[in-house]
């Protein structure tokens, strides 16, 4: 951008696609050949406390820790370009708060000499996945609770279907929808309970190609038809998505849980609200143990809401059984979304800050049923 005016660089940005930059959910920034934050996306803005505005006034290194290994790339890309990659970079200061760890990806704008476009990563993937793994061997700790649960949990499942059905026939067709919403739900409480012992149960789960937005449009029916009545819920879908290769029933189960969790988030809260988004992100692999393949994980499917947010201290834990920030909470819940997930081969993380919690499932695409596509996933050097 040499030789170029502050407003000639706002009107070049202004060509940019900045829905598709703002729709990335990692922090991207552009720097010039001066140093300063030309553009920053949403999440930037986020990740740095500042507004795009404000970043565009200063230099780059103003906001991140004296003598950063982030300065020695920039200058790096200038020179080569090409870009980088540099892992597990620790970018904590007072500014952007403690265990900021990040993985960097810093590459040359070709078009524009000396500008650098840098993606932040937080928290590597490595990291993430060992706690699922984590998680999944301290689920199995509640088998028998879980027997227990399912004995209890079938006796007034069948006085609700059999009320539901006597009120199918006196009711008229717009409330006949809700009472067969009853039936169809109680039934697959029933098929569930049948498989509340999935903490321990290792058998290969029924899997077919599923179409994800017909899971979401069906959990959000029976959100709006009962606990999120009064909650907005907003849906921001890739509807080129391909088949996930799943067991309905069970995803059904974990957007359920994810999006009651949300609504007891928001419930107190005027402005509350649910979004519901899908996106495909490549370049996450998994290796299979054994073997040199490496399975992708490129569907992303998260329920975000702008709740209170996570105590910090339990973000770690929050996917181990018996934890929970609710009361009454048996926190069993988010045990058997992770022991799910972890079962289709994906995995699900947790993302909290003040007012913006995002509940984020990965998974593999369906690409026809095999006898890999029915195994879960592992790293190499795990059980």
């Amino acid at each position: 951008m040499s030789g170029k005016t502050r407003e000639d660089e706002k009107k070049g940005l202004n060509t940019l696609p900045m829905a598709v930059l703002n729709a990335i959910q990692n922090p991207v920034i552009l720097v010039n050949e001066t140093g300063l934050v030309a553009f920053a996306n949403w999440e930037a803005e986020a990740f740095f406390g500042a507004s795009s505005n404000y970043l565009a006034k200063h230099d780059i290194s103003a906001f991140i820790p004296f003598g950063s290994p982030l300065l020695t790339l920039i200058e790096q890309v200038r020179e080569r370009r090409a870009p980088v990659n540099e892992y597990r970079v620790d970018l904590s200061s007072p500014r952007l708060g403690a265990d900021k760890l990040v993985d960097l990806y810093v590459a040359p704008v070709l078009s524009e000499p000396g500008c650098v476009v840098i993606v932040f990563q937080e928290r590597s993937m490595a990291d993430k996945i060992d706690r699922q793994l984590t998680h999944r061997a301290a689920a199995r700790s509640v088998t028998g609770l879980a027997s227990m649960l399912a004995h209890e949990i079938k006796n007034p499942l069948s006085g609700i279907r059999g009320a539901a059905q006597l009120l199918e026939t006196s009711v008229n067709d717009e409330d006949r929808a809700l009472t067969r919403l009853i039936c169809d739900e109680t039934d697959r409480i029933v098929s569930l309970v049948d498989r509340m012992e999935v903490f321990s149960d290792e058998r290969p789960v029924d899997r077919v190609p599923v179409n994800i937005h017909s899971v979401l449009d069906h959990v959000k029916a029976v959100a709006k038809a009962g606990f999120a009545r009064k909650i907005r819920i907003t849906e921001n879908y890739d509807p080129s998505l391909p088949p996930v290769f799943a067991n309905r029933d069970q995803l059904v189960q974990v957007f359920l849980n994810l999006i009651k969790n949300a609504a007891e988030a928001v419930a107190d809260r005027p402005e509350g609200e649910i979004m519901l988004t899908t996106a495909y992100r490549p370049g996450i692999k998994l290796s299979v143990a054994g073997t040199r393949e490496k399975i992708s994980l490129p569907l992303e499917f998260c329920v975000h809401d702008n709740g209170p947010g996570v105590p910090a201290d339990l973000v770690p834990h929050l996917f181990d059984p018996f934890i929970t920030t609710k009361t009454n909470g048996s926190g069993l819940g988010l045990a058997l979304v992770a022991k799910i997930i972890g079962g289709h081969g994906g995995i699900v993380e947790c993302d909290s800050q003040n007012h913006r919690t995002t509940f984020r499932v990965l998974m593999p695409a369906s690409k026809g049923i095999s006898a890999e596509d029915s195994e879960p996933l592992t790293i190499k050097g795990h059980s």
